[in-house]
Formats: structure tokens, sequence, C-alpha cells
């Protein structure tokens, strides 16, 4: 398993520096990750050290709470695409989740995949899945499914819980194929990593990926 294809290379920490993104992107392409996942400030930086390579640059939408006007995402929205972003992380808002407005959840992801349809933009929907029932998973899976987004996001790593095989595996259950599980928050070996991508995440969100890639090659030639 070739494991950094499945990462998205992340520093999301409001204190980072462009020294810290040069770095991560210098690790992107080094070691092959998916994508570098940086707050929208650098974005342009990143795009202009990662344009001649396969990596992509992801930047946050709503981050971290998601609790923000819909006006608010769909502007944060227009200007990381103009700045060069590649992929988009949108916190949903789980205000309106946890009140039982699902009206206001299904109004906010359409007006967002409408631009991302008209620019051919990938979508990662972050559903906060350690502060979520598993009948409120399951919920985000079909509303969120028929939205056409292309990936459903475990956690934005600021909860008090991230990631779970659980959580990966109920999404996985009641998702289509065609839409991808990034798993993020809390995953920093290798072993935990794999078990994620076996219980069918397609993206990892790590910021400790040079630390997972390098155990990787040590279990490999063990």
């Amino acid at each position: 398993m070739q494991i950094a294809s499945y990462i998205d290379h992340t520093i999301l920490k409001p204190t980072c520096l462009i020294s810290d993104i040069e770095k991560l992107c210098d690790e992107a392409v080094e070691f092959g990750f998916a994508a570098v996942c940086i707050p929208p400030p650098f974005v342009k930086r990143a795009k202009a050290i990662l344009s001649p390579t396969s990596v992509k640059v992801a930047t946050v939408i709503g981050f971290p709470f998601g609790y923000g006007p819909i006006e608010s995402k769909v502007a944060e929205v227009v200007l990381s695409i103009v700045d060069g972003a590649d992929e988009l992380d949108m916190v949903i808002n789980l205000v309106a989740l946890k009140n039982g407005d699902w009206d206001y959840l299904q109004r906010e992801i359409t007006l967002v995949m409408d631009i991302m349809r008209q620019k051919g933009k990938l979508i990662k929907v972050i559903i906060e899945s350690g502060v979520l029932t598993d009948d409120e998973i399951v919920k985000c899976c079909t509303l969120y499914s028929k939205a056409g987004v292309d990936f459903l996001k475990t956690s934005t790593g600021y909860a008090e819980r991230g990631a779970t095989l659980e959580a990966v595996q109920l999404m996985r259950k009641h998702l289509p194929s065609a839409i991808g599980i990034k798993a993020s928050g809390g995953i920093k070996t290798y072993d935990f990593a794999k078990q994620l991508i076996d219980a069918g995440a397609t993206r990892l969100g790590c910021s400790s990926s040079v630390a997972i890639v390098n155990s990787a090659q040590i279990n490999i030639t063990k």
C-alpha cells in the first residue's frame, strides 16, 4: 500500500508561518502526498510552489466551527478558488444540525455545490462525526450523497473526538461508492491510518504524515 497517496499533508494551526507552508509543500512533493491542506491565506503561495507537480492544494471553509452564515461560506469558497485552491474542506453548520434544521443544511450545500460544479473543484464536507449520534451521521450521509459531494470528512481535528473506525465504517455503509471518505483528527500512527483505510477511508488528513510514511516503510521492510 502506497499510504502517502491517501494523505492530505496538513497544517491548520492559527500561528503557522510561511516557512511552515513552504516546508509542508516540499515534503508533499518529496513523499508523494495527495494534497496539502492549509489555511486560506496561504493558498496562493502553496499553489505557486505546487503548480508544476501533481500535489493538490486544499484549504478549509467555515473552519473550525462551521456556524458562520451561508453567505460567508460562499464568499470563502469563491475567494479560495480565485486564489488557486483545487479542493475545499468545508465544515457544515453544526448548530443547524443539532437543532434539527436540515433545510438550512440543504440550502447551504446547494449554494456551495453550484459553485463547485461551475468551477470543477473538489469538495470534502466535514460533519464532525465525533460529536454526532449514529442517526445524525446517517442523515448526513443521505443529505450530502444527494447533493453530490466528493467526500464526507469525519473531523476538523478541533473537537474532543476525531476519526474513529466506527464512524468510518458507518459512513461507508451509508454512502455510495462514488463518494469518498476522508478520515481526519488524531491520526498519528501507520497502524491506525491503515485500519481507517481498511474500514473504508479513501483519504486521510494528517499533520503527522511524514512519521506515518516512514513508519510504513519500516513495516514493509520487516
